[in-house]
């Protein structure tokens, strides 16, 4: 989806969700909306949270959940690495910058506003706190931006409304000791506000607008529950340039770029419980949804996990043997080109043999690990190819369990725990000669291609001498 295509998505959602609420938006001010919100989530860093996300987020039926889905990404400064500059007009008055940590402005330092005080009662943020970018940050910018962009149109109670759904989004936040839900601590928040400005909501009100921000949570965070590992992979690879900016440069990153990337996300989804993905408030999503959401994220999480470790042992090996070489490798020269349409490469995999008596999966999520390594993830953005060829000969040739114990010797390699020739004497003798030899094999094609095009360089001055 191009630029211009989401401008008119937005637009058009804006018209329908504000004629919804029976606001009175003149369409010159809709325009100027859709225009603000379209261009920070169309930067050069998104591949994830793009305009599409937030349609989804936002889906069809309810025009809060609409708005807020619409705003609740606006600002993700771990992408973007800065605030858009028409965003940061609604912001700077309430956030300064200390020690290069965005801080709400002390009670002194703040302008009497009642729509930038209803923000923060409903976060629970007070004056002269710190943001937490992993904590609530981009949620509470965005929900700031909502917030005070639709105040001339909207009554407090839509602020209100919008703010709570927005907030909801946070993610993986637990139960307190006294077991509240991120769900139970918003109601109690939205009661305490809607005291203190005067809103007039009825508790039923209050009980609604909250199952609201769970299903718009619940929405955002939808692909892990995804009845497709392949498809949840391919969202999962979208987030990687987004915060690994190398990546999005095809050919470009190095060996140790594209293992940190992998590394980090392997580590999140390895320590991620399930448990805290999805929201239940009251019966929204009924106690049958809410399990069938919990099952297939589990399961998700436990294919993304064995995935991953596969490639991470891999681009470990690969790492150890390019540090033979030089630092900063660039990937390509060890694994070979990307294909592109009307170029022949050859890439490491052609030049590795068949494995004798390759490994066999044994459960069920051995098995769609092994397709998906085999077969590849659906298509992303992102410009890795979909299927992992070494990683799949390195299963083939020692099976998952000497995965698992090798993911752990790769963590202690990165940390310089070890160094890398004692990684790579930590592997079978034939698996590391075979790759090697296609090592070997690949860079003795490059030199190949070289002396070609130095053969027709001789032969063309020949010829212009005669």
């Amino acid at each position: 989806m191009d630029s211009a295509q989401a401008y008119e998505k937005c637009l058009k959602r804006l018209t329908w969700a504000t004629k919804s609420l029976k606001l009175e938006i003149q369409p010159h001010q809709l325009a100027k909306i859709a225009d603000l919100i379209v261009q920070p989530m169309t930067g050069p860093w998104r591949y994830f949270h793009t305009p599409q996300h937030i349609f989804e987020v936002g889906g069809t039926g309810k025009p809060i959940e609409v708005l807020a889905a619409l705003f609740h990404d606006l600002v993700y400064l771990q992408v973007d690495l800065s605030i858009n500059l028409n965003l940061s007009y609604y912001i700077s008055p309430f956030i300064t910058e200390i020690n290069s940590n965005l801080t709400i402005r002390k009670s002194e330092q703040l302008l009497s506003d009642q729509t930038f005080a209803l923000v923060a009662s409903v976060f629970g943020f007070v004056p002269g706190q710190i943001l937490n970018p992993y904590a609530g940050q981009n949620e509470f910018l965005s929900a700031l931006v909502a917030a005070k962009v639709l105040e001339p149109f909207v009554l407090p109670q839509h602020i209100f409304q919008i703010v709570a759904c927005i907030e909801a989004t946070i993610p993986f936040r637990g139960e307190t000791k006294d077991g509240l839900t991120a769900s139970d601590r918003l109601y109690k928040r939205l009661q305490n506000t809607n005291i203190e400005f005067s809103l007039g909501l009825t508790d039923a009100e209050i009980v609604e607008t909250v199952k609201a921000s769970v299903r718009m949570a619940n929405r955002d965070v939808g692909s892990f529950a995804h009845p497709q590992a392949a498809e949840f992979l391919a969202n999962t690879w979208n987030l990687l340039p987004e915060t690994n900016h190398n990546l999005s440069t095809m050919g470009a990153y190095t060996v140790g770029d594209y293992r940190s990337a992998i590394q980090t996300i392997e580590s999140f989804m390895s320590s991620l419980n399930p448990k805290l993905i999805f929201h239940q408030f009251r019966g929204e999503p009924d106690n049958c949804s809410y399990e069938l959401l919990y099952k297939r994220a589990s399961r998700n999480l436990k294919i993304a996990k064995l995935y991953l470790q596969s490639k991470l042992v891999t681009i470990a090996l690969i790492e150890a043997m390019s540090l033979t070489i030089g630092v900063d490798i660039p990937l390509t020269i060890m694994m070979g080109e990307i294909p592109l349409r009307g170029f022949t490469f050859m890439p490491l995999e052609h030049f590795l043999p068949e494995v004798d008596n390759p490994y066999s999966p044994r459960t069920d999520i051995e098995k769609e690990v092994f397709d998906l390594l085999t077969i590849g993830r659906a298509k992303s953005i992102h410009s890795d190819l979909q299927h992992s060829p070494i990683a799949t000969f390195i299963v083939k040739s020692i099976g998952f369990d000497a995965i698992f114990h090798q993911c752990d010797r790769s963590k202690q390699f990165f940390q310089d725990n070890i160094s890398s020739e004692e990684f790579i004497g930590g592997f079978s003798p034939l698996l590391v000669e075979n790759i090697i030899d296609a090592l070997l094999q690949l860079f003795e094609s490059r030199k190949t291609a070289i002396g070609r095009c130095y053969s027709i360089t001789r032969t063309t001055s020949s010829n212009c001498q005669v």
